[in-house]
C-alpha cells in the first residue's frame, strides 16, 4: 500500500505585493499552488497511492469566492473516481473559524471533525487514519494528547498540525513533544505547518513533507510530498516528489573581481543561467545578492535603478524563465578600511561608533526612538512584506547599521560621485 503525504498547499495564496514589481508574472506565480495541487493528484494517480493525506493548510484563508473550492473539489474527484481516498485536518489558516463558505465533498474524501479528535478506519488499505482540525486560528493546547489509542491490528498514521516544541519562523500552535509523538504507538505521524521538510524521527516515522509551492522568497528550494510505501504494516520506503512550479532561490554573487557595472550584469546573467539549469521547465524567481569587495561597486551605487534594470533585461534576454525579484546591492569599494579602522580623522570615529553601537543597547535604543515617527508613517504594506525591516526594535536597527556603514564610507572617502 501507498500513500502521499502533503500539507500547507494554500491554495490560492494572494501573494501580496507582487504588483508592486515591474514585469512580475503574477498570474503565473499566483497560479502556481493550483498547478502544484494538479501535480500532487497526478502523483497519486501515477504511484496507484491508497491514500492522499493532507496536514493542514489546504486553504491560505477564507475564500474570496467558491472558485477555490470548486477548484479543489474538482481535483480530489479525480482521485476518489480512481479508488483513492482522500483525508485532511484544518491547520491555523483554514480553520474552521476562518472560512466562510463550504461544499460538500465528494465519497472518498473525508475532513477531520475540529470537536474533538476521531479515528478513520481504511480496513481495506490496512490503515486506521486519527486526526483533528483547528476549530480556531490560534489552538495552544496539545491535541496529540487526545487522540484514540492506535488499533493492533492496522497501521495506525496520526495526522497533526503543529510546531512541535517550535521552529523557526512558525508560530508555537499545538505544541507537543517528539517523545509524546512516539509513544502514542502510532506508525506514521503525518505533520504539516513547518514549510521546509524534515524527518524528525524514524520508527515510528515523524515527517514534516514541507510545503507543496513557495510562496515568497524565504521559502527556497525544491517543494513538494512524500510518498510512503507500507509493506506488512511497517513503513519499506519514503520518496520525496518535487512537484513546485515555482523555484524562489536566494542567489549571492561575487563581484569581487568585476572591473564595471556591465561586466557585473554579466556575472550575475551566468549565476542565474546555472542556477535555472537543474529546475528544468520551472521558474526561477530569484533574489540576488551583490556582494564583494569591488571596483564595480561606486558605479553600481551611482545609479542603482538602472543596474537593476539591465541586469532584468540581461536575464530576460537569456532565454531562461527567470524572474528576478529583488537585487540587493551589498558590494563594498576597494579601500583599505583597516587604516581607515585605525584612523584618528572623523571618518575613523564615525566608523567605529556605528560599529560600537549594533552592541550597545542604549544607544539602539535612542536610534529607534528617534525613528519611531518615520516606522509609523510607513505603510501596512512594506511592513508586512518579506524581509521588511523593523524600524521599531533595536534588533532591526542593528541589522541596518552595517548598510549604513557600506553607503556612507565611499561617500566620505570620495569613492563615490553625488546622487
Amino acid at each position: 500500500m501507498k500513500f502521499v503525504h502533503a500539507a500547507d498547499i494554500h491554495l490560492d495564496s494572494p501573494l501580496k505585493g507582487l504588483e508592486r514589481y515591474e514585469g512580475a508574472p503574477v498570474d503565473e506565480i499566483r497560479g502556481a499552488t493550483r498547478r502544484a495541487l494538479e501535480n500532487l493528484v497526478g502523483l497519486c494517480l501515477a504511484e496507484e497511492a491508497g491514500l492522499l493525506v493532507i496536514a493542514g493548510d489546504l486553504y491560505d484563508g477564507d475564500w474570496r469566492d467558491y472558485n477555490t473550492g470548486l477548484f479543489f473539489i474538482r481535483q480530489i474527484t479525480r482521485l476518489t473516481r480512481a479508488g483513492v481516498k482522500v483525508v485532511w485536518v484544518r491547520g491555523n489558516h483554514d480553520a474552521a473559524s476562518q472560512i466562510t463558505k463550504r461544499l460538500s465533498l465528494p465519497e472518498g474524501a473525508f475532513e477531520f471533525d475540529a470537536r474533538q479528535p476521531e479515528t478513520l478506519l481504511f480496513e481495506d488499505l490496512g490503515i486506521a487514519v486519527h486526526g483533528q482540525s483547528y476549530g480556531k486560528r490560534d489552538v495552544t493546547s496539545d491535541l496529540a494528547s487526545g487522540y484514540p489509542e492506535p488499533r493492533p491490528d492496522l497501521f495506525n498514521l496520526g495526522i497533526l498540525h503543529t510546531a512541535l516544541d517550535g521552529r523557526e519562523g512558525h508560530d508555537s500552535y499545538v505544541p507537543c513533544s517528539v517523545d509524546r509523538l512516539v509513544a502514542s504507538g502510532y506508525d506514521y505521524w503525518a505533520l504539516g505547518h513547518v514549510h521546509r521538510r524534515e524527518v524528525v524521527h524514524q520508527d515510528p516515522w515523524i515527517v514534516f513533507p514541507g510545503n507543496l509551492q513557495g510562496r515568497h522568497a524565504r521559502e527556497t528550494g525544491a517543494k513538494g510530498a512524500t510518498l510512503v510505501t507500507v509493506e506488512d504494516g511497517a513503513v519499506t520506503s519514503l520518496d520525496e516528489h518535487e512537484l513546485d512550479l515555482v523555484r524562489w532561490s536566494e542567489c549571492t554573487v561575487d563581484l569581487s573581481e568585476a572591473t564595471s557595472a556591465l561586466e557585473s550584469v554579466e556575472r550575475v546573467r551566468a549565476i542565474l543561467e546555472v542556477e535555472a539549469e537543474p529546475i528544468g521547465d520551472r521558474m526561477l524567481a530569484a533574489r540576488v545578492q551583490l556582494r564583494g569587495r569591488s571596483a564595480a561597486d561606486s558605479e553600481l551605487r551611482a545609479d542603482p535603478e538602472r543596474w537593476r534594470q539591465e541586469i532584468r533585461a540581461a536575464v530576460m534576454d537569456s532565454g531562461a524563465s527567470i524572474w528576478v525579484e529583488k537585487i540587493l546591492f551589498e558590494t563594498e569599494p576597494v579601500l583599505d578600511l583597516e587604516a581607515v579602522l585605525n584612523g584618528d580623522d572623523p571618518v575613523g570615529h564615525l566608523v567605529r561608533a556605528l560599529r560600537a553601537a549594533a552592541d550597545d543597547a542604549e544607544v539602539l535604543s535612542e536610534i529607534t526612538a528617534s525613528l519611531e515617527s518615520l516606522a509609523s508613517k510607513l505603510p501596512a504594506e512594506y511592513r508586512q512584506q518579506p524581509g521588511a525591516t523593523d524600524f521599531g526594535s533595536s534588533a532591526g536597527v542593528a541589522e541596518l547599521l552595517p548598510a549604513v556603514e557600506g553607503y556612507l564610507l565611499p561617500h566620505l572617502l570620495g569613492f563615490r560621485s553625488e546622487e
